[in-house]
């Protein structure tokens, strides 16, 4: 009688490793290179300005409507192009200024308006400026700090 033969061994089904699990996605709010940012900036100041003017004219409306479009172009601005955000709000506040200024006297009539309305309402431009600009900062620490973060975990 020949031996009696084993059954095979039974096998391991093989267990795939196991995926990473994917991160979890941020909502992306549109990045806009610098020019973009200027664009957008001056673009909606100058629709703002134009409301401002609809609406009566009144500096303190436009300076207050100047502060969340500085947070937004900041916030909005790509990583890369941070430091042009407080660079390019104080144009778009000079833009938006162009359909509320009064200049009867031509192109130099017009332009002293421009330097006068922006001599006097100088607070909400240094305030949106600086608005646009800790913003920025913020943003860059942050993405330093991440880097770093991610250095050290990849060396240690």
């Amino acid at each position: 009688m020949p031996p009696a033969r084993r059954p095979p061994a039974a096998r391991r089904p093989t267990v795939p490793a196991a995926a990473p699990a994917p991160e979890p996605r941020r909502p992306s709010g549109p990045r806009l290179t610098g020019l973009g940012a200027g664009l957008f900036c001056g673009a909606a100041m100058f629709l703002l300005g134009g409301l401002d003017l609809l609406l009566g004219g009144g500096s303190t409306v436009y300076g207050v409507l100047f502060l969340p479009v500085c947070a937004l172009t900041a916030l909005w601005v790509r990583k890369g192009d941070l430091l042009t955000a407080p660079v390019v709000v104080p144009i778009g506040f000079a833009v938006g200024l162009l359909p509320v200024i009064d200049g009867d006297a031509g192109l130099l009539g017009r332009l002293m308006s421009l330097v006068a309305a922006l001599a006097t309402q100088a607070p909400w431009l240094y305030t949106g400026t600086l608005i646009a600009g800790m913003t920025a900062l913020a943003r860059r620490v942050v993405r330093a700090a991440r880097r770093r973060a991610m250095r050290k975990r990849m060396a240690g």
